[in-house]
């Protein structure tokens, strides 16, 4: 299976939105062993189990891939990255996670960067958001199921795993919708618990739902291993994106290992990232990755990517503030620049997000080369 790049639009977050996201289970990571005084402490905090842990494992990976090449530099300011008291710490999947956590980083003052799409309504000192708020992928994603290129869908299903963040987003696609005309009666939303996996009757209705003579879309916020028999029964019940095309915002090459997509061509994914764009960063950055993994079938992905941004951007705020000091570096890191694997370049803004562009990916087969 492969993810490829179907239409592109730069959306650059601009203006004040509050954000919320989570994750359950965590693991602190070391790089290199090395005495306290020599050392800078860097957290990891993702599920290694259970629901999560389908999507979370590979950024608990990423983010050890990048201290490893940090050591190899040197490290910052002349000590090596290894774990426990942390001066920083890069997690949390879920909104549930983040908000749960969020009282202790307030109480010690430390430093979380929070790599993925989220409700927005949140800007913590002491979080930087390095995912999607909704004007950054959500209502993007709406906009081209709207267009002549994604199908002019008239009627919607908003389909989501029930915690904060998919009704939040809900709540706020449906007022969009509800703003470009959509009326009430061609609205249809769902909610399933982390890990539901009997979708039968949930893609019956949706089925039903889409055979009213109007276009219909689904738009997914279901996130974790949940996706993996919806996406199963689309294809069991026959649901082609020709018919009810889906668009997903949790689901990249990772979440669909394994599962047989070729009824699944044509539905849709909106990130900020896809393995498939083609740039010299990003070929380099795949390439360092399949090294490091030692598994050349591992993919990555949009979470990863903001890992990646949240790195580089934590390391130039040290570098400029010459100290790990937590106040020192939130005051220095809005401003800051770094690289995207895109092609781009990403800012932090002073509300605590950084500038993403978006693109729509396809479900296509693939078959790898080399």
């Amino acid at each position: 299976m492969h993810i490829s790049i179907g239409a592109v639009a730069e959306r650059p977050f601009t203006r004040r939105l509050l954000a919320a996201t989570a994750g359950l289970a965590f693991g602190l990571a070391a790089a290199l062993p090395a005495k306290a005084q020599d050392t800078i402490k860097v957290g990891i905090l993702h599920s290694l189990s259970g629901t999560m842990a389908i999507s979370e494992t590979t950024l608990k990976d990423v983010m050890l891939m990048l201290i490893e090449e940090q050591n190899k530099k040197g490290g910052l300011l002349g000590k090596k990255l290894t774990k426990d008291k942390v001066a920083v710490v890069f997690g949390c999947w879920t909104s549930v996670s983040r908000k749960s956590v969020l009282p202790v980083f307030k109480e010690l003052n430390s430093i979380l960067f929070y790599p993925v799409q989220y409700e927005g309504e949140e800007s913590e000192r002491n979080v930087f958001y390095t995912g999607a708020a909704p004007n950054q992928q959500a209502i993007p994603a709406v906009d081209y199921l709207m267009s002549k290129d994604g199908g002019e869908a008239k009627r919607w299903v908003l389909a989501g795993t029930d915690y904060v963040y998919p009704r939040t987003t809900n709540k706020i696609l449906e007022a969009y919708l509800k703003q470009k005309g959509v009326a009430d009666a061609d609205i249809m939303i769902n909610y399933t618990p982390f890990g539901h996996s009997d979708w039968q009757t949930i893609v019956s209705d949706i089925k039903k739902f889409g055979s009213a003579g109007k276009k219909t879309a689904v738009v997914s916020t279901i996130n974790g291993d949940a996706n993996v028999p919806f996406y199963k029964e689309l294809g069991n019940q026959g649901v082609k994106a020709t018919d009810i095309p889906s668009v997903a915002f949790s689901v990249g090459e990772e979440e669909l290992a394994g599962i047989d997509t070729k009824p699944l061509l044509g539905h849709l994914a909106a990130w900020n990232y896809f393995q498939s764009i083609k740039t010299p960063i990003n070929d380099k950055f795949i390439a360092d990755w399949k090294a490091f993994i030692k598994n050349p079938k591992r993919v990555t992905n949009d979470p990863m990517e903001a890992h990646v941004i949240g790195f580089a951007m934590w390391v130039k705020a040290v570098e400029k503030v010459k100290s790990t000091d937590p106040d020192k570096v939130i005051d220095a890191l809005p401003g800051i620049e770094a690289p995207n694997l895109t092609g781009g370049t990403s800012k932090m803004l002073p509300n605590h997000h950084i500038t993403k562009p978006v693109f729509i990916g396809e479900v296509r087969i693939w078959k790898p080369t080399g």
